[in-house]
């Protein structure tokens, strides 16, 4: 007979069988306890192995059981919705689905764990996002939700933390909950996160993105521990349904004459050196190579300052703002998001406008205050930096201008989605601001390679 148990984010087994090493390589003998141990995500491979193989066992490690969720408002799923959930069941309750923001991915999850029947543990990268889903998990099951993190430490059959508080509380606790979701799951490769996945025994996993591709190529790392893509809808397949109908319109901005000269000369004495070291961008450690040739040497290092001087040349042009105010003029009865890609300029320009800022340096209350001032109408345009990227509902807001942003297709298509949401007679309008003859041309290329950009951008 074949015993298992759960201790400190690990499956113990006590073999009492022979050739148990043989059927189960993912087992490895510990010395120290005279028993084998394996990563506790490999449990449900373990439990239909053993069941597969007709071996005896006794399951020390499991400490959940089903239950009945039942919803309290009807809901009815869009198409698509109905057939995400299917492809996951199918994919044995254990995958990735992909959905632009503001198509229902949290309706979705309410499904399945009406559908799955075991206690939840829900992850999500911020606390906005803890009291979001804790509100709407609230309204339809009407039970106690369980919090974990901002100060919450409670834990329920359907239980909502965010990826921090649940790594800390996951080796001990990761036998409690046979169902985890993971929102905005693109997060879960970090090297501290994928413990959250890894310490856990959950049989049944769901993550949840708009886009699941990592700038680090991580992304088997999430099929591995979370299982595969079992659905993806595009956001050019929703639009005008689910989602609003939108326009994305390109803006080439000059930098000044006096710009211009100090780019010219600050990207020259860069290349200068990039060219020097034969340092190659085109591979995928090319700029680690970089930073690592130019921190050797005063010439690396004067080449590294230079190439943050061109850069905030171009993504911060006093042509920008001008062009900004011009936007905010045109769309005055609009509800407008600035965002920028460093927190200084998103200050420069709400001290210029007047604007409120929020960053990650805004404090709790502040951000709040913002937020549901922005909601009511009482604040029209907000500014930012990153952190409305993901996780902030802001369902109203109809116009982006992105002054400034990185070259990832996620952070683009997250500040795309944030106006996306649909609310009838609404259309979308994107943005984009990129300085003319500037590197930054280059990364707003990079940062278009997704489909919802196909056919949709007006240069201007």
């Amino acid at each position: 007979m074949l015993e298992i148990f759960f201790d400190k984010g690990t499956l113990i087994a006590e073999q009492c069988i022979g050739e148990f090493n043989k059927y189960f390589k993912f087992f490895k003998w510990d010395e120290r306890i005279q028993k084998y141990r394996a990563c506790a995500y490999h449990y449900r491979e373990l439990i239909l192995s053993l069941r597969e193989k007709k071996i005896s066992y006794i399951d020390h490690a499991k400490n959940f059981f089903p239950c009945s969720f039942i919803l309290h408002e009807k809901i009815i799923p869009r198409d698509y919705q109905v057939e995400a959930l299917e492809n996951w069941i199918q994919c044995g309750s254990r995958g990735v689905v992909t959905l632009p923001t503001g198509a229902g991915k949290t309706i979705l999850a309410i499904l399945a764990i009406e559908r799955i029947g075991r206690p939840t543990l829900i992850h999500v990268p911020t606390i906005d996002l803890m009291h979001q889903w804790y509100q709407v998990l609230t309204r339809f099951f009407k039970i106690e939700i369980g919090l974990l993190g901002g100060g919450y430490h409670n834990l329920q059959t359907i239980t909502v933390a965010t990826y921090d508080s649940a790594l800390l509380h996951v080796p001990f606790r990761g036998n409690d909950f046979g169902f985890i979701i993971f929102d905005e799951c693109h997060h879960l490769p970090g090297e501290q996160l994928q413990f959250t996945a890894i310490s856990s025994i959950a049989p049944f996993r769901l993550g949840l993105t708009a886009t699941p591709e990592r700038s680090d190529g991580k992304e088997n790392i999430l099929y591995n521990i979370c299982g595969p893509i079992c659905y993806q809808a595009e956001i050019r397949q929703l639009e005008g349904v689910t989602l609003s109908p939108y326009e994305i319109v390109t803006k080439e901005i000059a930098l000044s004459e006096e710009e211009k000269i100090l780019y010219d000369e600050n990207r020259a004495k860069y290349l200068e050196f990039v060219r020097a070291n034969n340092i190659q961008f085109s591979q995928s450690n090319g700029w680690q190579q970089f930073l690592r040739i130019a921190h050797k040497t005063p010439t690396g290092k004067e080449a590294f300052q230079a190439y943050l001087k061109q850069k905030k040349l171009s993504q911060a042009s006093s042509n920008k703002a001008h062009i900004v105010w011009e936007i905010l003029s045109k769309h005055r009865s609009d509800r407008i998001l600035i965002f920028t890609q460093d927190n200084e300029t998103a200050y420069n320009l709400g001290t210029r406008f007047f604007l409120p800022v929020i960053t990650h340096h805004t404090k709790v209350k502040e951000r709040e205050h913002f937020l549901t001032a922005f909601k009511s109408g009482e604040y029209n345009i907000l500014v930012t930096s990153k952190v409305l990227n993901e996780g902030v509902d802001v369902p109203d807001a109809n116009v982006a201008i992105i002054v400034s942003g990185s070259g990832t297709v996620r952070e683009h298509v997250q500040r795309l989605g944030r106006i996306l949401r649909a609310k009838e007679g609404k259309r979308a309008i994107l943005y984009e601001l990129i300085s003319e003859g500037t590197g930054e041309y280059f990364v707003n290329q990079r940062r278009k390679q997704h489909s919802a950009y196909e056919k949709r951008t007006t240069p201007l």
